[in-house]
């Protein structure tokens, strides 16, 4: 089908591109009935240029449009070239003042929450770092899309409304002019009539509802048969079943089903199937077959080509809209007058209301509220002035109100609202009910200044409205104690709840704005008390009145038990009208207009009923009354004083009562209280106590938390005085308040802190004003975070009895207040603190305290606390009756303080304390009591409070007596109570004495009997002492051999006495002796390929089959890097061990499909001692070379020129006897004459084969390490027998010193100062382990190796195409030579000794890096040239130079200073030496001598010494200068140096580099500006959802999402894990930026979140920027993400996360 549509589709385009715009546009201006020309122009051309087949080409049908279709409005608009006229139209336009820039997804916004009128005023970016804000307290979001900025809106801002942009001049203060004036009159008139045309057509095209005609206008002449099949977005269908029904039905694979449905998904809509119409129909039906099963179908529709052509023209035409009408604000009111004039049907027919009405049924409405012009609310609502302007002439509030109450239609009998099972739809409708409370938010968020009666009239209208909803919810959801069985089915509660959570800031907003008028505020309390005697109109009926009496004080009450009848926990009218009320004592209209009022209507115990209910109902569920009603009543009372809901809820409850009490007889409501408490009948009965304790337990239980309850609420009743107008207070202390009692917990983070305090509409707490005068900052360290710590001070403040404590922070905080009061020596008394006094409305509250029947409460449990056996009391009981007694004493006190001349006192609670009971039962006064209580043995806890009692009583009884009348002497109770407090003081004391004494005897016993064991085991102890090798964290145990020089390599190597060296194993726990015949120990270990320290992450190996490792390149560009934890254990234990790990995995996979944080299958696991995670073992070993080099060494050892002609000799016959053995040949004469020829070496003997000294355990092990890393390092299936196992084990070797040197210089350590003991056996054990491979590998092969490595220094005529001396890494050279040279030494029986071969391969190797730095030094001059060299190191090197100039034919650059030249040698050649001497240090076993052990200077001397170089390295060149030369000629003779030279192509430069991760922004908002212009790079253009910015690179990659997924190894992967591949060989460092997250990524089945190295001022991370404080980048987390990276310790901090959370373990890492 394609090869027939082309060259149509090419005729077409060549007719299309001939079209000139100008001249249509010419044809238009002489047009007389303009639609009906511009109409049938689009008719023709549309259905041309859009849907021409079955997949888009947006590119081009944009090209085309814009060429055809608004290339002609354009020019007929500007008269003119466009391209002149719309320039011209931009320089008559004037700035707007408004900034009014649309957010795009995920840029970041920021509101200032000093000056933002509320928290929707947002500023972009530009306009904020313009700003005065940016020196407020401002908070970041990244925008969800689709607001705009406020900057310039007067209206939006308290201050500071222009950024330095938008700012006006003085000229032109609010003078508003029409921008029409800068438009010429035709222009204007072409505008209109283009407008109105294409605004309509856009409309039209776009609401148009038929499958397969279009508009008369629009119809074509000849209709062809094309038609989508076209699939459209909804709520229910999640993207799996979307993408298997589009397999299934329009059979195509599964990667372009994902990206239908990720465009269905991004663009509402997508064709699926482009064909005839039968052919469309055919796979509409399959699709809604599959999907109408379990749900309702997709929604699918046929529709003809032309339609959905004329569509997308639709939508283009809209954004073109948009951005013509950027060139001029005079377009831009044209524009909004063609979209606003009425149409032909009257009202609601402007095209925009066209528009806007049928939003719903347009298929961009993704369904979400954000994507509706619903949505558009919050922009319209949240200006002051138009909100007021809505609620006056529209009558907004009541609107919004009954279109809310409309949405929940569900009622009881008694009109209150039922929701039915909460299932997801049901959910989903609610919340967009849901969002017309957010609107009335909006409405409500600026308080009016100043009142008019109409705005008074219309938010009363509301107010009702409003009261009518709460009367709706008042009583919703009532509840009955289930007896007897479990409830069975869980209610439903979330539906009630979520209301009221929404509700909460309305119902506050509303009182504020009740506050902010007293008219309103005394007309609105009416209203309110009015609709709650309706809901209570059935408060007495059925219900008998029954009278209460305790001490001569009755009170008639109704029966009622909350254990029994239905109870519901939501009063939003109750608690309304509680608010209400404070709010007339707080404004004191109740005592300017009482009049006015209603006071005197209430009933108090009308309005106690319900909140008191509510108290009950939580004491009971408390006491476990309630268990068989199932957890939805657990999570009620939970959110009731969850810091949510409970500034509306359980707060206003208490009011309620505070309301009630301060109306009542205090002891008239104390009986009710008791009684629905469920706790009458103890206190009116005498002796009751005594009858119920020797009840059944669990009733008694019940009973004691009752009574502990009703006694905690009376300290609320009289303690809760810091709600402004409950008690004399402002605002801030009451957030004070809230923050001294979160704080006697505990030190708490300012997020945490932020947590525990109510927001208010605006999300502010409050905190920042008040949290200075009450708490110390204390910056955070490395990890963990900053934290406030409660004042000194401020702890007198602590109220125990805190009526926002849940029980579990009243124990914390009682605990940790006690132990601060005894580190500080003081008494453990936790007196009440001292209070505000209350508003004159609410001042008969104290006087609960010293009512009679508080009284008899108090003296009754005191008796029981002082006859302690025979009845049911608690400690807790008692400690709350002391703290009321505390309570009103301090009441007093403050009384008495306060006092004015004619004034009498009538709180007198220390009077009625005295008295001792009436006559019949004679019981004795509460004082008596608590002096009888002071010494009961077990009371002890208690003694400091019941002390500070009676000492503030005496205080109190002599403020009384203060008059100077009668001096009285001090009560017998002062002085008991003084010489009892000496008593015990000194016993303390005493006490104190023998604790202490004894625990000296103790110590002693103990320092006398370890004396003792350790001479009886002298010699242990000498043998430890020795033997602690393994475990000693200093790089070298070995006896130090004093006052001599160190040397590591060569004939005159220090030698060192043997050691022995015993280890254990963590598995059996056996000791053993590491030994040459010995069974194996291994060291549990992990390889792993890195390109930490690559300077090339580009290249990659195209066939690692073929690939040849021998030779490194200097850029490092991967290595393979070898780490372990240390932990020892036999061969044989560790094989048991993984071979039980597999088992274990197999049984896994077949019962449960999760992952491990390890993976088997690649020889993973985890070290059994540390959970480290590691993939293979490195055997330990003995110092090899002491093994091999056990000759004699007789003769004369030869110097370098010698050497390396004997080497070359031997290396010529090996290769001869190679050559023989490869072409067989029978004729024996032959062969004889040819080994006459080739004159072997003296002493050469290539027939030996010498035995392996190992045992066949530990050549298991070695073969096994060996295997692993060539495995791992090549990215091959495991051979043992492949010849590059050997260089895989020398390059783990040396890669992985180069990386612990590049560390410990990074870092300015010392190079040998003191290792952690695993880098330190891990580098032990690695060395000597390539050290003793070659012992299981191929003789020949590693011969051979060598052959080819020394050729690429000494060249021979077998080896040609060796990478020039510009393209090896000297060091990973250097270890492969040294490591491979005894295969050929152990045949040369000439007496050559090891150590010399090690000295001149390293001289060699030395001398040709200086000449490597030598030809890549850069030239730079430095200031400090100095003519004459003035040492010899300078002369040297400068001769060097010359000589190098001379072979290079003049190439090199010209020379540089002598001084400059053996700078950069130097510079260039340390890593090098540090590097050589770590390897021959753990080669050798040398120790390294002291100076190199302490940080500072540069040791190249001391280095020089310890590898035995001379301190002027060029005198090697000189030494040797015979062979050199030759040498030095053949490397510049290389055609690559040539090349270099010319600078045809690049080279390494040295020293290298370290790696750094990328540099980050200071302020984190720059990185989110950077991700939201991140365009995804395969959807066109779009947003990327996940924007994700590799910290290696710099890389910004689409992450978590399908369009970016691709192939690697046969899976589909996200473009995280894919990119790890590609730079990090595996593992990567992400910071992803819309979370503010780390990522780190190891392989595909590993990864794990860590916690970011930005930081708020509060030194907290904030993931997934949930609070929005300014981040800053904190270097110090930062450096240690650097480290985890440059040690390598990335996968190894990934498992320790994944073992500690199992939930990371489940996420599909492959997918980010």
């Amino acid at each position: 089908m394609a090869s027939e549509l082309e060259p149509e589709v090419q005729a077409i385009d060549r007719s299309l591109l001939e079209c000139s715009a100008e001249e249509i546009a010419g044809k238009w201006l002489q047009a007389t009935d303009l639609t009906r020309e511009v109409y049938q122009h689009l008719a023709h051309y549309v259905p041309k240029i859009y849907c021409r087949g079955p997949n888009p080409f947006p590119q081009k049908e944009d090209m085309l449009a814009q060429h055809v279709l608004l290339g002609p409005m354009e020019w007929y608009l500007c008269g003119e070239d466009p391209a002149f006229g719309f320039p011209k139209l931009e320089q008559a336009n004037k700035p707007s003042h408004l900034c009014g820039r649309v957010f795009k997804v995920g840029e970041p916004t920021y509101s200032c929450r000093d000056c933002a009128v509320d928290p929707t005023c947002v500023l972009c970016m530009e306009c904020f770092l313009g700003s005065i804000h940016r020196d407020h307290r401002y908070r970041m979001t990244t925008s969800g899309g689709g607001g705009f900025c406020d900057c310039g809106d007067t209206e939006a801002w308290k201050e500071g409304p222009y950024c330095q942009k938008h700012e006006l001049n003085t000229s032109e203060i609010e003078e508003e002019e029409d921008p029409l004036v800068h438009l010429s009159e035709d222009v204007i008139a072409r505008t209109y009539n283009i407008f109105a045309i294409m605004f309509r057509y856009a409309v039209e095209i776009l609401t148009w509802e038929k499958e397969s005609e279009l508009p008369a206008d629009l119809e074509m002449v000849e209709k062809s048969d094309t038609y989508y099949c076209m699939l459209f977005n909804d709520e229910v269908h999640t993207y799996e079943q979307v993408i298997y029904t589009l397999q299934k039905a329009v059979n195509c694979t599964q990667k372009e089903a994902i990206g239908f449905a990720t465009t269905v998904d991004r663009d509402g809509r997508r064709s699926v199937r482009y064909g005839d119409f039968q052919y469309c129909e055919q796979a509409k039906s399959v699709i809604v077959r599959n999907t109408s099963r379990q749900t309702k179908p997709l929604k699918v529709q046929v529709m003809h080509s032309s339609i959905v052509a004329h569509q997308n023209f639709g939508l283009k035409l809209l954004s073109w809209l948009g951005s013509i009408i950027g060139y001029s604000d005079g377009l831009r009111r044209i524009l909004c007058q063609v979209g606003l004039q009425e149409g032909p049907d009257g009202e609601n027919s402007s095209l925009v209301d066209r528009l806007m009405l049928s939003d719903s049924k347009l298929w961009k409405d993704d369904h979400d509220r954000e994507f509706s012009v619903a949505d558009l609310s919050v922009q319209i609502f949240t200006v002051p002035s138009l909100a007021r302007m809505l609620i006056t002439e529209e009558n907004l509030m009541s609107i919004i109100i009954k279109t809310f109450m409309d949405h929940l239609r569900h009622r009881d009998a008694h009109g209150r609202f039922q929701f039915e099972r909460y299932t997801a739809l049901q959910a989903f409708k609610f919340r967009r009910v849901q969002s017309l409370i957010l609107d009335l938010k909006y409405v409500l968020i600026s308080k009016p200044t100043e009142w008019s009666d109409e705005l008074r009239q219309k938010f009363l209208e509301g107010f009702d409205a409003f009261l009518e909803l709460l009367k709706c919810m008042q009583g919703m959801d009532p509840i009955t104690r289930q007896v007897g069985q479990h409830i069975e089915m869980e209610p439903e509660w979330e539906a009630a709840f979520t209301l009221q959570m929404k509700l909460t800031h309305v119902i506050s907003m509303m009182q504020d704005w009740c506050a902010s008028d007293e008219k309103v505020l005394i007309e609105a309390y009416k209203k309110c008390l009015a609709v709650l005697m309706q809901c209570h109109g059935g408060y007495t009926d059925g219900e008998q009145p029954i009278t209460l009496s305790i001490c001569g004080h009755s009170v008639e009450t109704i029966r009622y038990c909350v254990s029994q009848e239905k109870v519901s926990i939501h009063l939003p009218v109750s608690r309304l009208l509680a608010g209400l009320h404070v709010l007339l004592s707080k404004s004191e209209v109740a005592y300017k207009f009482p009049e006015l009022l209603p006071l005197s209507e209430l009933s108090p115990p009308m309005l106690i009923e319900h909140p008191l209910r509510c108290l009950v109902l939580c004491a009971q569920v408390h006491a476990g009354m309630w268990r068989r009603n199932g957890f939805s009543l657990v999570n009620q009372i939970y959110y009731y004083h969850n810091v949510k809901c409970r500034r509306e809820m359980f707060d206003k409850d208490i009011v309620m009562l505070q309301t009630g009490v301060s109306m009542m007889d205090p002891n008239h409501f104390l009986m009710i209280m008791l009684s629905r408490f469920e706790l009458y009948q103890i206190f009116s009965t005498p002796d009751y106590g005594k009858r119920f304790s020797s009840e059944i337990t669990h009733k008694v239980r019940t009973i004691v938390i009752m009574l502990n309850v009703c006694i905690y609420t009376f300290s609320f009743l009289t303690g809760e005085r810091f709600s402004p107008g409950v008690g004399q207070v402002n605002a801030t202390d009451e957030t004070k308040r809230e923050i001294i009692h979160q704080l006697s917990i505990k030190p708490m983070a300012h997020s945490e802190l932020v947590k525990s305090l109510p927001e208010d509409e605006n999300k502010e707490t409050g905190m920042e004003s008040v949290i200075e005068a009450v708490a110390h900052f204390k910056k955070p360290g490395l990890t963990g975070r900053g934290m406030y710590e409660l004042k000194p001070e401020c702890a007198k403040e602590f109220n125990l009895y805190f009526y926002h404590f849940s029980r579990a922070e009243q124990s914390k905080a009682e605990e940790a207040q006690r132990k601060l009061k005894r580190q500080n020596r003081e008494d453990t008394a936790l007196p009440p603190p001292v209070l505000p006094p209350f508003c004159p409305l609410f001042a008969s509250l104290v006087n609960i305290l010293q009512s009679d029947v508080m009284l008899c409460i108090m003296g009754t449990i005191l008796q029981w606390a002082v006859e302690h056996n025979g009845y049911a009391w608690s400690e807790s009981m008692l400690q709350r009756v002391l703290h009321l007694i505390g309570m009103a004493l301090q009441e007093e006190k403050q009384h008495l303080e306060n006092v004015t001349e004619e004034h009498v006192v009538t709180f007198t609670f220390t009077q009625k304390i005295s008295k001792p009971g009436e006559a019949p039962k004679n019981s004795p006064s509460i004082l008596a009591m608590l002096e009888t209580l002071q010494n009961a043995p077990y009371l002890e806890v208690h003694k400091d409070m019941i002390r500070w009692i009676l000492k503030t009583f005496n205080a109190v009884k002599k403020m009384r007596e203060s008059s100077p009348t009668s001096p009285v002497a001090e009560t017998e109770g002062t002085i008991m109570e003084e010489s009892s407090r000496d008593k015990d003081k000194a016993e303390r004391k005493r006490k104190a004495e023998i604790a202490r004494l004894r625990r000296e005897k103790i110590m002693a016993q103990m320092s006398e009997m370890q004396r003792h064991f350790i001479d009886e085991n002298k010699e242990l102890f000498q043998q430890t002492l020795e033997l602690d090798a393994s475990t000693s964290a200093v790089l070298d145990n070995s006896p130090v051999v004093s006052d001599m020089t160190l040397t590591a390599l060569g004939p005159t190597q220090t030698q060192v006495p043997e050691q022995r060296q015993f280890v254990t194993c963590i598995l059996c726990q056996e000791e053993q002796e590491v030994k040459v015949e010995s069974r194996a120990m291994v060291l549990a270990a992990f390889v792993q390929r890195s390109t930490v320290l690559s300077k090339n992450r580009s290249k990659f190996i195209q066939d690692p089959e073929k690939y040849d490792p021998l030779f490194m390149h200097p850029d490092l560009s991967c290595g393979t890097h070898t780490s372990s934890c240390g932990h020892i254990m036999h061969a044989h234990c560790w094989q048991r061990y993984f071979d039980s790990v597999q088992a274990k995995e197999q049984r896994r996979q077949q019962r449960l499909r999760l992952h491990t944080s390890y993976d088997v299958e690649n020889g993973e696991f985890l070290c059994p001692l540390c959970e480290c995670l590691s993939n293979t073992v490195i055997p330990l070993l003995l110092p090899p070379r002491n093994i091999f080099n056990n000759r004699l060494n007789f003769s004369e050892q030869p110097n370098l020129t010698q050497w390396i002609r004997t080497i070359s000799q031997q290396i010529k016959a090996l290769q001869f006897l190679r050559k023989e053995e490869s072409t067989p040949n029978n004729a024996s004469t032959k062969n004889s004459e040819n080994t006459d020829e080739l004159q072997l070496p003296e002493g050469f003997r290539p027939d030996f084969h010498p035995k392996n000294p190992y045992s066949e355990s530990i050549k298991e092990m070695l073969t096994t390490f060996g295997t692993a890393t060539y495995k791992v390092g090549l990215k091959v299936h495991p051979n043992e027998e492949d010849p590059r196992v050997p260089i895989m084990c020398w390059g783990s070797c040396a890669y992985t010193i180069q990386s612990i040197e590049r560390i410990l210089s990074d870092e300015d350590k010392p190079l040998f100062g003191p290792l952690p003991c695993r880098l330190d056996d891990c580098l032990r054990s690695l060395t000597r382990f390539a050290a003793a491979h070659w012992t299981v590998a191929s003789l020949s092969v590693v011969q051979g190796h060598f052959c080819k490595l020394f050729a690429s220094l000494v060249p021979n005529d077998s080896h040609e195409e060796l990478p020039c001396i510009l393209d090896i890494d000297m060091f990973h050279l250097l270890v492969g030579l040294v490591l491979a040279f005894p295969a050929l030494q152990c045949q040369d029986f000439s007496g050559i000794s090891l150590g010399t071969g090690d000295l001149h391969v390293f001289h060699l190797v030395t001398m040709a890096h200086i000449i490597q730095i030598l030809l890549t030094s850069c030239t730079e001059e430095n200031g400090m040239d100095q003519e004459n060299p003035t040492c010899e190191e300078e002369s040297a090197v400068l001769a060097l130079y010359k000589t190098l100039h001379q072979y290079t034919g003049s190439a090199l650059k010209e020379i540089p200073s002598g001084w400059h030249l053996w700078r950069s040698v130097r510079a260039g050649i340390m890593p090098f030496l540090k590097c050589s001497a770590l390897f021959f240090h753990y080669l050798n076993g040398v120790p390294s001598p002291p100076d190199i052990q302490v940080p500072g200077t540069s040791h190249f001397e001391h280095l020089c010494n310890y590898l035995s170089l001379p301190n002027n390295l060029i005198c090697l060149f000189q030494e040797n200068s015979e062979i050199m030369n030759s040498l030095i000629e053949s490397w510049c003779h290389n055609r690559e140096v040539k090349r270099y030279l010319e600078g045809e192509r690049d080279a390494i430069r040295y020293p290298r580099e370290s790696n750094k991760l990328i540099n980050l922004p200071e302020d984190y908002s720059s990185l989110i500006n950077q991700a939201s212009n991140f365009s995804c790079p395969k959807s066109g253009g779009d947003k990327s959802r996940a924007p994700t910015l590799c910290l290696v690179c710099g890389s910004l990659l689409c992450s978590q999402s399908y369009c970016c997924q691709t192939e690697l190894e046969g899976e589909d992967v996200g473009a995280c894990t894919a990119h790890t591949y590609s730079c990090g060989s595996g593992v990567g460092i992400f910071l992803r930026v819309r979370e503010c997250q780390v990522l780190f990524l190891a392989g595909k089945t590993k990864g794990c979140f860590y916690s970011p190295p930005y930081l708020d001022d509060y030194g907290e991370t904030d993931q997934g920027l949930r609070r929005g404080n300014p981040l800053h980048l904190c270097k110090e987390r930062f450096k240690k993400i650097q480290k985890l990276w440059h040690q390598h310790s990335v996968t190894e901090e990934i498992g320790h996360a994944q073992e500690a959370n199992q939930t990371l373990v489940g996420i599909d890492w492959q997918h980010l």
